[in-house]
């Protein structure tokens, strides 16, 4: 047994075909299945841990789980239908029970659920007979069963009451019905006429009110069996009395009950929340939608998507849905103004992932697939780093060694692209159609592409093709570069191993074996053999023109294979989704650890450049990141020290754009700031200004008052004080004009001051408004240089491109030339030739003729001799036959004398111990005499 194995760390998919195939275990927990796993996502600490399938499952069908958050029960098929009741709350995911339907016929449990109390479990068969079981599940009892349905009439969900265990309901095409369990039978208790009606989901309200969803967009409400009203999704409210239909018709395919109302899907892309009003009807509060994906060539198909079903967290606080596109979204119920989902971790591959590559000088891998999408995932962080949608399916895709380039085999062309900050762009086109195979080279400076039958190989400083290697009559299934990049190995579907040289082109090495057709090679870590996999289930080491071992593969074809660095493994990938770490050197018997993975076949294999990653891709459209580690759980040691770097490309426009934004930003921060110092200015002058004023205002008042009083005292006295009182008036006036003037002095000096710093800041909105053009307009002339500069290289290109052409046609003309000719001089030689072996062949023809007539003559004269030797020998048969007779008789002869013989020794031991008792007596007797 290997002591080197993965450990699973981390996957990006999601499996469909599940029912319920999302829900929470707590609050910060997501469960959902993915390849032949049940993954627990911790959504804070962005960490999974992994539950694995059944190894010998046929497929997974539907999850639950119990009230309390504490059980998960999967739905399988082994060899017959099964249900595993898993210990959430145990850190592996203790497995607690085992279900079966007993002697019931059942191929597949379609849908199941718990009672509110996690005692009881419920599981709905599929066709043809759609039996409902009833389990008392942690004793492994059937306590109840009874067909539901027929196959016309698919059932959809199950569930029990959550507010009574012996009531349970089951809907489907053309049924609803209610179940309630007594003296164990599961007998019909509503008997509603449904028959024309689908119905896709269904939700308890209370105890007796239940809410269904149908394929024609109608929300049913049935209050103890009965059906009392059908609403519509296009209209606002829930009430008891029918309502008239609506013109868009949608699916309502999940629906989910909390405290507050009803959370339902809404047609594509859509979900809607409702609330319980005080009239006892629904009342539609909030509509989120699936939003547009702007990386993606048509950003539509997003909100196309069909949700396939929803949970809560346990505090209500989060809403997830899963899509029928493989995509997870959530969106916080808290937030009432969020209008969108958001990604719940990645978005993931839709269909089946067609390539997989890592670098070396990043943590990245990279992924094609046949959703016509590209992703760069860094499997250090666990993140998405890059994706972008194209129009044409992408067949396979190769990292360069730096992490900047990726070469990508579409439909119609293979494509080198760079990795810019937040795109992927096209940088080079060459004309092979549906490439299902490229590579870089180890170095970077050439990549190889299946063209066909044919290995075409490109230098990645001209782009030129410097070698055509020509040998294979199927279709290529795999190629690898050896280490120093001398030499490439290449596998087909014509049963056909070859080992290349990458400098003369020439074939060093090849296998066939017509019988197997091979899905993927490798070389050794040392590059002395090649290992290959293929339709004979057997794993092949394979050195220079002979097979040296051949390990069976226990009945399983194996898809995919890679080699660790350090030697010590081989990993390979089965067409049941399996992962195998096989010992190397590759042992003679089985031995090697299986690990559930995917449920598909493994399509692509590749081990980080340090050993400490594995990363699996399956037609499952799923990526699961590997740990590789020792049998102490320790990763592996290399002596390869890697450095990842940090940088990446921007292109030149890019970052004239983005020193523009970001001048643009500095700009309006500036002019934001001036705003707000002038209005702070114009603040503490009006502050003043109003202080000075009521100030003034105040001593106006107090002037005026003291002048009436002064009034009403000189009325008072008599007449010789008037001129008194008007020298005094006189005085105070004459102080009221000075404070006057003094305070007018000062406003003037701050209007000033004010024009002043108004003057500086329209002096400063033209100097940065001339920088800005100023900067405009040397990117135009840039541009208009730019534009200018390529105009003329185009032009220059197109004469030499019309130089080249004529010249190809003189050397096109020169060929056909020079190829008649020499088919002329081949053809002589080819007549020549065969005259020649024409004579050769009536001298073999006459040379054959006499030696069949000798072989005739010495055939007779062996025939004759090997007759006599036969005789003689049959003789010598008949006297060793007759001496054996003779022998045995001899032999029953003496073990008659022996028998004879063994009784006259009996006789006489039986004398001697009869003489021995008479002397022993004789002294007795005469003493006794005596």
């Amino acid at each position: 047994m290997t002591t080197v194995g993965p450990q699973s760390h981390f996957m990006f998919g999601l499996r469909t075909g599940v029912s319920n195939n999302v829900c929470f275990s707590d609050e910060q927990t997501l469960v959902f299945p993915a390849g032949n796993n049940c993954v627990c996502y911790n959504t804070v600490q962005r960490c999974q841990r992994f539950i694995p399938g059944s190894e010998r499952s046929l497929g997974m069908h539907a999850l639950a789980i119990s009230a309390n958050r504490r059980y998960l029960a999967v739905s399988e098929r082994v060899d017959k239908a099964t249900i595993t009741v898993f210990d959430l709350q145990h850190e592996q995911g203790r497995k607690r029970k085992v279900v079966t339907a007993g002697e019931i016929p059942v191929e597949r449990f379609v849908c199941m659920a718990f009672s509110s109390d996690s005692k009881y479990l419920i599981g709905q068969a599929a066709d043809p007979e759609w039996t409902l079981v009833l389990w008392l599940w942690e004793k492994q009892k059937i306590l109840a069963s009874v067909k539901t349905s027929t196959s016309n009439n698919p059932v959809s969900q199950v569930s029990f009451n959550p507010y009574n265990n012996m009531q349970l309901c089951v809907s489907g095409a053309g049924m609803f019905k209610l179940f309630h369990y007594a003296e164990g039978t599961l007998k019909q208790s509503s008997f509603p006429k449904v028959e024309t009606i689908n119905f896709l989901c269904h939700t308890w309200m209370t105890a007796e009110r239940l809410i269904a969803g149908t394929d024609t967009g109608r929300l049913l409400v049935f209050e103890c069996g009965e059906l009392l009203c059908p609403y519509h999704v296009g209209t606002r409210m829930i009430k008891n009395t029918p309502v008239e239909e609506a013109s868009t018709v949608c699916r309502i395919t999940a629906i989910l009950s909390y405290s507050k109302g009803f959370v339902c899907s809404m047609g594509p892309g859509s979900v809607c929340l409702f609330e319980k009003t005080e009239e006892n009807s629904y009342r539609r509060i909030r509509e989120i939608k699936i939003p547009l994906d702007p990386l993606s060539d048509d950003g539509s198909s997003a909100v196309t998507q069909e949700v396939y079903s929803m949970c809560l967290s346990p505090a209500e606080e989060t809403l997830v849905v899963n899509t029928d596109r493989r995509q997870l979204y959530s969106i916080s119920l808290s937030a009432e103004e969020q209008l969108h989902f958001e990604f719940l971790s990645q978005p993931f591959h839709s269909k089946s992932i067609t390539g997989l590559s890592t670098c070396l000088w990043k943590p990245l891998a990279a992924t094609s697939s046949l959703d016509c999408s590209i992703r760069i995932w860094n499997y250090e962080t666990k993140l998405l780093e890059l994706y972008k949608e194209f129009q044409e399916e992408a067949y396979s895709v190769s990292l360069h060694p730096t992490g900047l380039f990726v070469l990508v085999g579409f439909a119609d062309k293979l494509r080198l692209m760079n990795l810019v900050l937040d795109d992927i762009r096209t940088f080079k086109e060459f004309n092979v159609r549906g490439c299902r195979e490229c590579a870089f080279s180890n170095g970077g400076h050439m990549f190889a592409a299946v063209n066909g039958n044919i290995i075409q190989i490109y230098s990645v400083m001209s782009f030129t093709n410097i070698l055509t290697l020509k040998g294979h009559n199927g279709k290529i299934s795999a190629i690898k570069w050896s280490v120093d990049d001398r030499r490439l190995v290449s596998c087909g579907m014509d049963g056909a191993v070859y080992e290349w040289n990458t400098q003369s082109g020439k074939r060093e090495s090849e296998s066939v074996l017509k019988s197997c057709s091979y899905t993927d090679v490798a070389f050794s870590s040392d590059c002395t053999t090649t290992l290959a996999v293929g339709s004979d289930l057997t794993l092949k080491e394979i050195q220079e023109y002979q097979v040296l071992r051949e390990v069976p593969g226990d009945g399983v074809a194996q898809t995919a294979i890679a080699v660790s660095h350090s030697g010590r493994v081989v990993f390979t990938g089965t067409s049941s989704g399996a992962i195998r770490a096989v010992k190397y050197p590759l042992p003679i018997q089985k031995d090697w650890t299986t690990h559930q993975a995917h449920c598909g076949p493994v399509s692509k294999m590749v081990i980080t450049f340090d050993d400490q990653f594995l990363l699996t891709a399956s037609e499952d459209g799923c990526l699961l990141i590997w740990k590789i580690i020792d049998k102490e759980g320790r990763g592996l040691k290399n002596s390869r020290h890697v450095i990842h770097t940090k940088e990446i490309l921007v292109t030149k426009s890019d970052l004239e754009e983005k020193n523009m934004l970001e001048l643009k930003m500095h700009l309006e921060e500036l002019q934001m700031e001036n705003e707000y110092q002038l209005r702070l200015k114009d603040m503490n002058y009006n502050e003043k200004i109003r202080e000075i004023t009521d100030n003034f205002t105040q001593q106006i008042e107090a002037l005026q008052t003291t002048q009436q009083v002064l009034k009403t005292e000189m009325e008072k006295q008599k007449c010789g004080h008037q001129e008194s009182f008007a020298e005094l008036a006189g005085k105070h006036s004459k102080e009221l004009e000075d404070l006057e003037l003094s305070y007018s002095q000062k406003l003037i000096v701050e209007h000033e001051r004010f024009q002043e710093i108004q003057l500086k800041l329209e002096r400063m909105q033209k100097s940065y408004e001339s920088q800005l053009q100023s900067a405009e307009d040397h990117r135009v002339q840039a541009l208009e240089d730019l534009t200018q500069s390529y105009e003329a290289k185009v032009q220059e290109k197109t004469q030499l491109l019309a130089q080249c052409q004529e010249d190809a046609k003189q050397q096109i003309l020169e060929y056909k030339e020079l190829i008649r000719q020499v088919e002329e001089d081949e053809d002589k030689m080819i007549h020549k030739v065969e005259i020649k072996y024409e004579m050769k062949l009536l001298t073999e023809k006459e040379t054959n003729t006499s030696l069949k007539g000798e072989s005739t003559i010495l055939g007779q004269k062996v025939v004759l001799g090997l007759q006599k030797q036969i005789d003689d020998k049959c003789t010598d048969i008949n006297k060793l036959k007759q001496e054996r007779q003779r022998l045995l008789k001899l032999i029953r002869s003496l073990e008659s004398d022996i028998d004879d013989l063994k009784r006259q020794i009996a006789g006489h031991e039986k004398t001697n111990q009869d003489k021995v008792t008479l002397i022993t007596v004789l002294p007795t007797k005469a003493a006794i005499i005596n």
